[in-house]
């Protein structure tokens, strides 16, 4: 259906890919993969209007491939008054009364040919999107994603959440040949990512979807494309699988590196000797036998395999403290309320203490970045923060923490650093470098802005973390070291989170809304409720199984026992089939 050969594609101050191949066919599910800011959105742009973009390369799309998208920054319209039901039937509906017209108008007209024309034409775009069922179809779409209740509801009264999802059963509904998504995932809770997987799951055509997401990644696709270092990787079958297929070769890779270290090692020596006895021994031979040996050694460095999709380089994330405090209360909220239209949170009771972290868990709108902006902004009576606390805030609204018009330096002026060498110093450890440090944060990707403020709240030095969806728009590498950041913390965190994964393996309590008000959760509890509704019944012992033997081959990987370590693969690849 759809082929890319050798492309290359640049940016006047980045090069973005280097003859990358890879080709999308029928049946295919396909997560599309890569470390932020490679260059993933942009390849969508050109798959989808190639004539904007000065490319090398070939890009072969049938000429009749229908291709429909979904965006990652929907923006939902507050004033449209339609409902779901008409918003989800647009196209099917526009056309249905077309047909009707065109009937109405054969009835008095004299120009037949041309009516009858525009009837067939009409006729046909109405069965390719399965018209004569279409009202089925949006109520099997609405029921698979739990949603029949917002059947008759308008659009301008949904969650954000709600609206994403509401999107991607549209396009699915008008039936393209392939269908782009671009992080539909983003901001979702547990129950909209839930029927998201169904959705996609369900669906027929060519997928082609940008995710970072460990549960969809996990539990949707059937094919994966990883973008890294401006190359592409292809393979089929599950994520689970690539991962499973990358550790393999990383641990072959290993195994030959430190061979080939040995053999370099002993060459060293060789040399070494040699170039001693030259210096007294001025023989020609000698002097041959000594190039000889330089030029192996050259070349053995030369052969050295570099796999760019097995070591991926992990941002350094660090949360450092100015000041500890000793156990103690570090936020207390006391009867807190909130309403907009409607009442939104009331009676709302709770603490935090110096070293606790606590993920705040609620559907979609129901109020949770009001609160923690209210505890940043220490304006509400119901509110109270301890006097030795400093309090930094990270934004699932980018633009309020960070300002579009300043470069990725000058963002950090005023940030406590010294010298432009410090900032330079400290952002090298978020991935920026170079150039792009002149860069307007305008121009940056979502998963890229989200690391500047990453790197921000670790140059605050707080010893509270107010974090609202962190993870959002970060690649799988940087969640993971989020997660280690956020485990060696001393201080005390909340965090909005709809991220399962960065909720059980950093969190020690769980904050959830329920009926308007909020209650405390254990993680066993919550861990519980969550398998509970999401995953098959033995999934979680079989994968904390499954990590308890990916860090003990860490481990033999660490005191290069490659044996030991090929041992515990085959282990992980039984748990792996059981997954």
């Amino acid at each position: 259906m759809i082929k890319v050969d050798n492309l290359s594609f640049s940016f006047p101050q980045k090069e973005l890919y280097n003859n990358i191949t890879f080709t999308l066919e029928e049946g295919q599910h396909c997560a599309f993969i890569g470390t932020s800011g490679s260059g993933k959105s942009t390849l969508i742009d050109i798959l989808m209007d190639p004539e904007r973009y000065l490319y090398e390369g070939k890009l072969e799309i049938d000429p009749n491939c229908s291709i429909g998208y979904v965006s990652q920054f929907s923006q939902l319209d507050r004033t449209k008054d339609t409902t779901v039901f008409e918003y989800i039937g647009e196209k099917c509906i526009k056309i249905q009364h077309e047909i009707e017209s065109i009937c109405a108008e054969m009835a008095t007209s004299t120009d037949m040919d041309s009516l009858l024309e525009k009837y067939q034409f009409a006729l046909d775009a109405f069965d390719a999107m399965g018209g004569d069922d279409f009202e089925s179809n949006i109520l099997k779409k609405l029921n698979l994603a739990n949603l029949m209740k917002l059947k008759d509801v308008r659009v301008s009264d949904l969650s954000g959440g709600e609206f994403k999802l509401i999107q991607v059963m549209k396009e699915m509904l008008e039936r393209p040949d392939l269908m782009i998504m671009d992080e539909p995932d983003v901001f979702l809770d547990f129950d909209n990512l839930n029927a998201l997987k169904k959705l996609i799951n369900s669906h027929k055509g060519i997928l082609l979807v940008v995710t970072h997401n460990r549960y969809l990644l996990n539990h949707c696709f059937n094919k994966i494309i990883h973008l890294e270092n401006m190359e592409i990787q292809e393979f089929d079958g599950r994520y689970i699988e690539y991962n499973f297929s990358l550790l393999q070769t990383k641990i072959e890779l290993q195994e030959i590196a430190v061979a080939e270290q040995e053999e370099i090692e002993r060459y060293d020596n060789i040399i070494d000797n040699l170039r001693e006895i030259a210096t007294y021994n001025s023989e020609a031979s000698r002097g041959r036998a000594l190039k000889a040996r330089v030029k192996f050694q050259e070349r053995l460095e030369a052969r050295r395999i570099k796999a760019p999709f097995v070591d991926i380089k992990q941002p350094h994330i660090r949360f450092d403290i100015e000041q500890e405090i000793e156990d103690t209360v570090v936020i207390k909220v006391d009867d807190y309320s909130v309403a907009f239209d409607e009442l939104i949170l009331e009676h709302v009771n709770f603490e935090i203490k110096s070293t606790d972290k606590v993920a705040l868990i609620g559907p979609n709108g129901t109020g949770k970045t009001t609160l923690l902006r209210d505890i940043f902004n220490n304006n509400h009576d119901s509110i109270k923060i301890n006097r030795d606390v400093k309090v930094t805030y990270l934004s699932q609204q980018q633009g309020e923490m960070l300002e579009d018009a300043n470069t990725i330096l000058e963002e950090f002026i005023e940030s406590g650093f010294n010298t432009y060498d410090e900032i330079r110093s400290h952002l090298a450890s978020y991935g920026f470098e170079g150039e792009i440090m002149d860069q307007k944060i305008a121009s940056l990707s979502g998963g890229e802005k989200n690391m500047l403020q990453l790197a921000k709240v670790a140059a605050s030095k707080a010893n509270v973390l107010l974090l609202d969806e962190p993870t959002s728009h970060l690649d799988t590498y940087t969640q993971i070291a989020l997660e280690e950041a956020i485990k060696d913390y001393k201080g005390a965190i909340l965090m909005i989170s709809h991220d399962f994964y960065s909720v059980v393996n950093g969190m020690d309590y769980v904050l959830i809304i329920d009926d308007k008000t909020i209650r405390k959760m254990s993680m066993r509890k919550f861990r519980q409720m969550i398998y509970a509704s999401h995953f098959d019944k033995d999934y979680l012992a079989t994968e904390q199984k499954k990590k308890a033997v990916e860090t003990q081959i860490e481990l033999a990987l660490k005191d290069t026992n490659f044996e030991l370590a090929k041992v515990l693969v085959d282990e992980l690849d039984e748990l792996i089939k059981l997954l």
